[in-house]
């Protein structure tokens, strides 16, 4: 009798196990997939997708789910959803799509905003099966040169070059080729980097299982006995490191991709992984960053969904049960409410949670416990030039570059956000260089005779904090005199590299964490989001930091999901519309993988 009772049960187990992994629909299908079409180039049609302006009318009926926030991660959820069947709009502040995807123009030139490479999306990866289904294979990606990156450390006489080349084999040989004495501990960091590559799903997995099971794997120790990523994830990168080598400057090589965290305060397994992101090339996408915004779009739209933009969500509206049920749009002097059974949230957890609840729900014991799990993180300082002339007469080049002034990053980052605010303008540490216009062949096209650079830097959001009050383009002289402090610093350091710049200079623009709240709503100026630190990816952290909240039908998606830049926010969305769905949609990617590698072998075969 006992016997048939359990065989009963794990039947209905099994049954159900199966249905819940395989038994949905899955939002994604070859058949989806269409010929690239041709670049559209005239703005007027590209505003008409990516700068629809709010309305209600614009408004589609019967709506499922309202996206908070054009960022990739919004979109990606939003794309996701609508290809299951549901009616999606996405709603952003801005005056065009796309978070950190979009592009900004003046005067003739083109930025990237946000993203100013890529990594992973080559022929069948993961990566590029997800971008080629939330666009309907309509974004084309160029690969840079192998040679990707440059990182300086030191000014003058004391400067050493360092590079990074992509390649399976070719990245790791290359640097021991520049580190003949370090081959053991490049080698032991590599490993490392391939166990976080290849196990990071175990984490993303935690976010998607019941809490208290992935709780109990990890409280129990279970957990470890699958693999070390658990561990990993938890582990500082220069505790790590320090133990490798004592070589400073391969310490920088290690944590290079700064994000705003020192290395000491930071996971190794994130900076494993950024590194690794490159291994198998960097890409930039073909008609500039706007095209992923652009194509994403259009796939909502041809689901029934739309994207509207100067729209900003000034609450979400939650009923006396506790659970959302559409949001209050300000237009104008108004503010008019789009109703919902889905929220999503992916404009971060601070600006969702302290800024868009309802004050009664903000303080809420749960609320406050999962904003307690993340820390504001530093700003981000960018200066845009332009100039007159191609890439070949202004001396600019695809690759990138990382300058750092000394190879002590902790203490030098730490001494950084130290200093007062008229310090601070004086003593900058490091910066990264990106030409955008280097990277698109495209670019010629679009904008002939005439090339650019990108310069980032991190910085205090507490040194601008004086200005928050001032409205964008009208903050007065002593502003403007402040951010050019930094700008002309950081400029005067990038014509050390390129000394052509400085007299085909014609365009200048600065963006400071108070440009950054403006036109990107990131809180503080953090186009990181929430910080990264090594707390956050304690794997019980990473168990409990999920895309359900404690507001019932309130989701959340983007970078504050799991991590940061274009990918991270990216598998952001895909997780937040996993949670949505109630079904892991990366069994669908993954079987899709499988069919597209199976279709590739039958191609070869056929040419044999």
């Amino acid at each position: 009798m006992w016997l048939l009772v359990f065989l009963v049960w794990l039947v209905i187990w099994a049954g159900g196990t199966y249905w819940y992994l395989f038994g949905k629909p899955s939002p994604f299908s070859l058949e989806s997939l269409r010929p690239p079409g041709p670049r559209e180039f005239d703005q007027k049609k590209r505003d008409k997708v990516i700068k629809q302006g709010f309305s209600l009318d614009k408004v589609p009926e019967g709506l499922d789910v309202i996206v908070i926030g054009s960022g990739i991660g919004g979109l990606t959820a939003g794309a996701t959803l609508a290809k299951a069947g549901k009616k999606v709009l996405v709603l952003e502040q801005h005056d065009q799509a796309g978070g950190c995807c979009h592009t900004y123009i003046e005067k003739g030139f083109e930025f990237d905003v946000g993203l100013h490479y890529i990594g992973q999306v080559h022929e069948n990866s993961l990566l590029r099966i997800a971008f080629d289904q939330i666009s309907e294979g309509q974004l084309e990606f160029t690969q840079l040169n192998p040679h990707f990156d440059t990182i300086q450390i030191g000014l003058g006489e004391d400067k050493r070059e360092y590079t990074m080349v992509s390649g399976k084999t070719d990245m790791k040989t290359h640097l021991m080729k520049q580190f003949p004495d370090e081959t053991e501990a490049i080698e032991t960091f590599f490993k490392i980097m391939k166990i976080s590559a290849k196990k990071t799903h175990y984490l993303a997995t935690l976010k998607l299982i019941p809490q208290w099971v992935a709780l109990f794997l990890l409280k129990s120790g279970i957990a470890d006995l699958f693999s070390e990523v658990f561990r990993l994830s938890g582990t500082g990168a220069s505790g790590l490191v320090n133990t490798l080598t004592k070589n400073k400057d391969l310490h920088v090589m290690f944590s290079y991709l700064f994000y705003g965290v020192p290395p000491k305060d930071s996971s190794v397994l994130i900076n494993a992984l950024l590194i690794h992101h490159y291994k198998r090339g960097a890409y930039y996408p073909k008609g500039g960053a706007s095209e992923i915004a652009f194509h994403i779009v259009r796939t909502i739209q041809r689901y029934g969904g739309n994207c509207l933009v100067r729209a900003p969500v000034s609450q979400i509206l939650v009923n006396e049960k506790g659970a959302a049920y559409g949001v209050k749009v300000r237009k104008g002097q108004e503010e008019l409410e789009v109703h919902a059974p889905v929220v999503v949230s992916n404009c971060g957890i601070f600006t969702t949670f302290e800024k868009l609840l309802p004050p009664e729900i903000r303080v809420k014991p749960d609320i406050q416990e999962r904003l307690n799990m993340m820390k504001h993180a530093r700003g981000s300082f960018l200066v845009f030039s332009g100039f007159d002339g191609t890439e070949e007469e202004v001396g600019l080049e695809s690759t990138n570059f990382w300058l750092f002034k000394n190879n002590d990053m902790d203490k030098s980052m730490d001494d950084f956000f130290a200093l007062s605010k008229e310090e601070a303008p004086d003593n900058i540490p490091m910066m990264f260089i990106t030409m955008p216009s280097a990277k698109d062949p495209e670019s010629k096209i679009r904008n002939p005779g005439k090339c650019c650079m990108t310069i980032l830097t991190m910085v205090k959001y507490e040194w601008f904090e004086e200005w928050k009050d001032t409205t964008v383009r009208k903050r007065g002289n002593d502003y403007y005199d402040y951010k050019m402090r930094f700008a002309k610093n950081l400029f005067d350091w990038a014509c050390t590299l390129f000394p052509k710049i400085r007299d085909k200079l014609v365009f200048q623009d600065v963006a400071t964490p108070l440009t950054n709240m403006h036109y990107l709503g990131a809180q503080r100026g953090a186009m990181y989001s929430a910080e990264h630190n090594i707390e956050r990816f304690y794997a019980e952290a990473v168990a409990r930091n999920r895309c359900n909240t404690p507001v019932k039908n309130l989701y959340m998606s983007g970078q504050d999901v799991f991590s940061c830049g274009i990918a991270g926010a990216l598998h952001g969305g895909l997780l937040c519309a996993s949670t949505v769905l109630d079904h892991i949609i990366y069994i669908d990617l993954l079987l899709l993988k499988k069919k597209l590698k199976r279709r590739k072998a039958n191609e070869l075969k056929k040419l044999q």
